[in-house]
């Protein structure tokens, strides 16, 4: 396949070179140092928020606060991808169990790597899911140079096959935090269409749709539009 169809209607050249230029330059580096001076700005101003959902974490049943999970970066680096915990300390064995046993909980799992009815997750997990702030511990990512504020989600080894011939794109950049189909109807989206918009987001970044991204990230997460 050497053409695959946006949602505008254009369709990616998978010959040109918008991956080799893109982040190139002085944008880049404006990128770049925006996403540290904020995520040092975001952290020191969350503080307390963060603070206490670590108690809440560390009280409800003892278990780490922090969950950390290999994540493919930029150029297919793997770096540990930081978020809160949300899932119970046995989770990977709730969900092997599950999907044994479950065909339908199997296909969603297959389909879109998610669970709506999810059993692993713990009940300060679900709200910290719906309200994004499981994810509050990726600024660190972000001063580690992991991760940008906006790009495409941070994906596993397994998943880049989903990808196909729009792996370039993927690659060009560091995974965000938010992004194109984050404010675009978030879990909602098959996950074919959330490969589509991550590209989409490369092949035609400037710094100004960054800044439209940030804006639309705000009510969509209040609005919990999409969540799970």
């Amino acid at each position: 396949m050497t053409e695959i169809k946006t949602f505008d209607g254009s369709v990616f050249d998978i010959a040109d070179d918008s991956v080799e230029r893109a982040f190139s330059g002085i944008d880049g580096l404006a990128k770049r140092a925006f996403d540290y001076t904020a995520s040092i700005s975001l952290i020191l101003f969350t503080l307390p928020l963060l603070f206490a959902i670590a108690v809440i974490i560390k009280i409800q049943d003892g278990g780490p606060i922090l969950f950390s999970h290999k994540r493919c970066g930029q150029g297919g680096r793997l770096f540990p991808c930081l978020k809160f915990r949300t899932m119970r300390t046995n989770a990977d064995k709730a969900l092997e169990d599950l999907l044994a046993r479950d065909p339908a909980a199997r296909a969603e799992w297959h389909r879109t790597r998610k669970l709506r009815n999810d059993p692993r997750i713990t009940p300060i997990g679900r709200f910290l899911r719906k309200s994004s702030l499981d994810e509050l511990p990726q600024l660190f990512n972000i001063l580690r140079g992991d991760m940008s504020l906006i790009g495409p989600r941070p994906v596993t080894t397994q998943e880049l096959d989903r990808y196909g011939a729009l792996l370039a794109y993927y690659y060009a950049a560091r995974p965000g935090i938010t992004g194109m189909w984050q404010v675009n109807g978030r879990n909602r989206l098959s996950y074919e269409e959330r490969v589509i918009y991550d590209a989409e987001y490369v092949r035609d970044w400037t710094f100004a749709r960054d800044v439209k991204i940030l804006v639309k990230t705000v009510p969509a997460v209040l609005s919990f539009d999409g969540a799970c």
